[in-house]
């Protein structure tokens, strides 16, 4: 789509917070303070559940009633916060409890209150006012999730303070100096005493740090803002879509909220041009989807309705979250963000390390492919499929199994899929170990079993990816090992045989080449409602199996839009790279079921010998500077002779996050 003008822009988003809200209007509850979209399944109760689909369109009217927009059917809202922070009334929310979803929620109404205390505060009573006080302030001391939710009472803080009702600020400071231990550094948070380095880094760390800053004229969390957007672009593709990667992603909009706090605060990292392209790029990209029903409420799910993505927190009214992309509306119409010319995607490296996040991603053809190492997230439903799968792509998306029986049900793309029973039942990597990255690959070790331990290397080759799996196996194994998953519905053509395995589609074309011929391709059908972003997929594979012993298997994997480039890359796929020593085997500790606490990040170094050419002519597509590779002859195993790994990193600038207590969940 071609850039639009600035006053089109503004427009544009206008428009799309009240296509998104207007439908909920029906749904309001007799007293206002509840809004029923349909049954609950999340593990909070129905009241929260009421109240999250009640508070989280604020995150988009703020910001419209803070620029002058008008409001169709602000009396809703104003009427809800009215009764439901009223103890007498029957649709009063109740009193938050520690770790309670009311919490997440309450951040809404605060941020309401410090953008358009007008709107939401001016029009209530004074007695009114002093229950919403009250019920906002209980908040305050409760315990939280330790991560991301420590910046919910510190959001309840900023409506409090711009409505002027006192708290203890004492509170407040401990929450912020908990914040701020989970800096990592080069732009970069974990969301927790985790591993996770998820969205939860955009769209909430960055996202509300940067509102405080704003509202009470700090800076601290602007510098930080400011070194992380340089790895963000990487995570957008050419058409405005985002990596699909970790959880909530039935959030969807959100993933660009980033670049919309970015005016908002002021952090010109970028030219706003280019800042404002990112953002409408990706709202485009949203409108296009089928991600809404008949009656025009949003659905759990990504690319389309997919109810087996929502993680145990996603009720009705989660994914209304999509509304903290529009927070620029908060700005007048002045604003240089506004009147700037919307920019394309400035050029880019055709490879982007990302040690702290434990990825390495790659561009080619305008899609972006994301290579997994580090994190996982074993509590939420799918964790594995969401968080170490080896490679994420905007093109392609990812998989969640469809059941448990066999590879149609589990749908594993750009996974090694094991089994020990036949090809029955199948295990992949759940946990990455020991992550380490290079200046093109991210190392990590698993553990599918007790006496099962694999090394994997993924290297990026733009528009390939090579994986190398070092497997110390105990037991018989059957090994699948997946592509991407294609959509099928507009039609396939397969072709397999000894070594390789393709699908081109009008979709994409997507395959993999066994760079030791040892493994047999197949193409598999995969059970509809399993792929993010397409409802019927094929999924191209290379099987077989090993003995008990030490074995390599090594392949090259290739993601692209069909068409004749594509065919030539298929025909001249990129040799077997060379790599860093592997850990001998048994030295890890076995993976654990909770989460880690995190180490100290890696700190990327430059190689100590060159990379290994591994790029042919297809490289043409993306990335001009690669030569060509006419030798096919894979390299050997990896040895101590050509060590490419990263540097010891250097102690923390914050002491070491203690493990957090134990919770049932982290949700949002």
């Amino acid at each position: 789509m071609n850039p639009v003008t600035e006053v089109d822009a503004y427009t544009e988003l206008v428009a799309q917070v009240q296509e998104l809200v207007r439908p909920l209007v029906p749904y309001f509850s007799g007293g206002r303070a509840r809004v029923r979209l349909g049954v609950n399944t999340a593990i909070h109760d129905d009241t929260a559940a009421e109240l999250e689909a009640f508070a989280r369109p604020l995150w988009g009217l703020a910001p419209l009633a803070a620029g002058g927009n008008a409001l169709p059917d602000m009396e809703l809202w104003v009427r809800g916060l009215a009764h439901g922070s009223d103890p007498a009334h029957p649709e009063y929310w109740g009193e938050p409890a520690d770790r309670d979803q009311r919490i997440v929620e309450m951040a809404a109404i605060g941020f309401a209150l410090a953008l358009a205390p007008e709107q939401w505060w001016d029009p209530l009573s004074g007695s009114e006012r002093d229950r919403l006080a009250r019920w906002l302030r209980s908040a305050l001391p409760r315990e939280t999730s330790d991560n991301n939710w420590h910046f919910f009472p510190v959001l309840i803080s900023l409506g409090l303070d711009r409505v002027q009702a006192p708290y203890d600020h004492s509170l407040i400071t401990a929450r912020l100096e908990r914040l701020h231990s989970f800096w990592l550094g080069d732009g970069w948070y974990a969301d927790g005493p985790t591993e996770r380095r998820d969205y939860y880094v955009p769209w909430a760390m960055h996202f509300y740090g940067l509102l405080y800053d704003t509202l009470t004229g700090g800076d601290r969390f602007k510098e930080r803002a400011a070194r992380f957007a340089g790895d963000f672009v990487h995570w957008f593709a050419d058409d405005g879509a985002a990596v699909p990667y970790g959880r909530s992603l039935t959030y969807r909009r959100a993933q660009a909220a980033f670049w919309g706090v970015l005016p908002f605060a002021g952090v010109d990292v970028l030219p706003w041009g280019v800042v404002k392209g990112y953002l409408l790029r990706h709202l485009r990209w949203w409108r296009d989807r089928p991600v809404t029903g008949p009656d025009g409420l949003l659905s759990i799910g990504y690319g389309y309705p997919q109810p087996a993505l929502a993680e145990q927190y996603n009720a009705p009214g989660s994914p209304y979250w999509s509304l903290k992309a529009f927070l620029p509306l908060a700005l007048p119409k002045g604003h240089a963000f506004w009147t700037a010319a919307e920019e394309p995607p400035p050029a880019s490296p055709a490879v982007s390390v990302q040690p702290y996040a434990g990825a390495v991603l790659m561009r080619a053809s305008g899609d972006v492919t994301l290579l997994a190492g580090r994190q996982h997230h074993p509590w939420v439903r799918h964790g594995a499929e969401k968080y170490a799968k080896f490679a994420y792509s905007t093109r392609f998306g990812f998989s969640l199994p469809g059941g448990t029986l066999g590879l149609e049900q589990g749908a594993h793309d750009s996974m090694l899929a094991l089994s020990d029973d036949g090809g029955a039942h199948y295990r992949v990597r759940e946990e990455p170990a020991a992550p380490q990255t290079t200046a093109d690959t991210i190392r990590s070790t698993w553990r599918p079993w007790p006496d099962v331990e694999i090394t994997t290397w993924l290297t990026a080759a733009p528009p390939w990816h090579l994986r190398t799996h070092r497997i110390h196996t105990g037991r018989t194994l059957h090994t699948a090992e997946g592509a991407f998953a294609v959509d099928r519905d507009a039609g396939t053509i397969p072709e397999t045989g000894p070594g390789h395995a393709k699908v081109s589609a009008p979709a994409g074309l997507t395959g993999l080449r066994d760079l030791d011929g040892l493994r047999e391709g197949q193409v598999v059908d995969c059970l509809p409602g399993t792929n993010v972003l397409a409802r019927r997929t094929v999924l191209p594979m290379l099987t077989g199996h090993v003995p008990p012993g030490e074995h390599w298997l090594r392949c090259a994997v290739l993601g692209a839009p069909a068409g004749p480039e594509a065919e030539m890359a298929w025909r001249q796929p990129p040799t077997a790279p060379t790599l860093s020593a592997p850990p001998a085997p048994g030295t890890l500790p076995a993976p654990s079921t909770a989460p880690s606490v995190s180490p100290v990040p890696g700190v990327l170094s430059a190689p100590s010998t060159p990379p290994a050419s591994r790029t042919s002519s297809a490289s043409r597509m993306s990335s001009p500077s690669r030569t060509s590779s006419p030798s096919r002859t894979p390299a050997p195993p990896p040895t101590d002779s050509s060590p490419r790994t990263a540097s010891t990193p250097p102690a923390p600038s914050t002491p070491p996050v203690p493990p957090a207590p134990p919770t049932t969940g982290d949700g949002t």
